[in-house]
């Protein structure tokens, strides 16, 4: 007989759509084991319609719908306990989101939830992130998507505060983020860390994983600003092909690093850490925990 339980997730991001299949060990007398069994990553960029004319483009309708199908039909052969699929930025930015949120209920049946990027920030903070916190320590935490960077500050092992601002990779890449929405962020990251002394920060996404993954970091471990530094400027040096052939980037990755890294170094400057914690843990890890929280809530007994 086969252990654990299994759960499934759909994260539908500005850059990319994943499918996360997860299996969770449950020991006695001790913490949930989550195995990542599989990921499968769509490179469908919805936030480039949506940043750019405010509306995802039929052909790319059709190409999301046949992925949330795929996607389904692959739950299906999974079979979790449960699962659940949320949109981001993309779909909150696009006037057609709540349509698709339709379409895709009747072409799959699936409930797809447009979540705020505070509910975001929330999911990630709720996996992975705890056993990083030292108590009497302050950190910032950087979530950067596509279309948003969710911004949380945590002291005391608690969460302090909380904020979702319009800069993202692929809205950088668009020239969609106006210098307004940079002074935002640096005054809100300013009150909320001037009485904090030392701060480190956690990194969640898709761009500072592969930045730690660059460096041969493990789960966990930090890398430093200066680092992150170097390594842009060794990927700036080189052209899209390049970054791709050489440097072994994703091509929806390849465009969009830099203009990541720019948001993670300002947040880091700002708050004055030195060095970055990489949890390597997404929003799909998040929704899954928490759909082991909710399975073990109703199955107490």
């Amino acid at each position: 007989m086969e252990s654990g339980l299994r759960f499934a997730a759909i994260d539908i991001g500005s850059n990319a759509m994943r499918l996360l299949f997860t299996r969770v060990i449950e020991k006695k007398n001790g913490k949930p084991f989550f195995i990542k069994e599989s990921l499968i990553r769509m490179p469908l960029r919805l936030g480039h319609d949506a940043f750019t004319s405010g509306v995802i483009s039929k052909k790319n309708c059709e190409s999301f719908l046949y992925t949330i199908l795929g996607f389904k039909n692959l739950i299906e052969a999974y079979g979790p306990v449960s699962y659940r699929a949320c949109a981001t930025a993309a779909m909150r930015n696009a006037k057609n989101g709540l349509d698709l949120v339709q379409r895709v209920k009747e072409s799959s049946g699936i409930d797809l939830d447009i979540i705020t990027g505070q509910e975001e920030a929330a999911m990630i903070l709720s996996r992975n992130i705890n056993q990083y916190l030292k108590t009497k320590k302050s950190y910032i935490h950087i979530d950067v998507g596509g279309g948003s960077t969710e911004l949380t500050i945590i002291s005391d092992g608690e969460k302090q505060t909380s904020k979702s601002f319009s800069i993202g990779s692929v809205r950088l890449l668009e020239g969609k983020v106006q210098k307004s929405y940079w002074n935002v962020m640096h005054d809100w990251i300013n009150d909320s860390t001037r009485s904090l002394g030392q701060i480190k920060a956690i990194g969640s996404g898709g761009n500072i994983n592969k930045i730690a993954s660059m460096f041969g970091k493990y789960k966990g471990e930090s890398v430093s600003r200066t680092a992150i530094k170097k390594i842009i400027k060794k990927i700036n040096t080189k052209d899209i092909q390049d970054r791709i052939t050489v440097l072994g980037l994703r091509p929806d990755r390849a465009d969009v690093i830099i203009h990541a890294s720019k948001i993670y170094l300002n947040c880091m400057k700002w708050a004055g850490a030195k060095k970055i914690i990489v949890p390597q843990s997404g929003l799909a890890d998040g929704m899954v925990s928490q759909l082991y929280d909710h399975y073990k809530s109703n199955n107490i007994g």
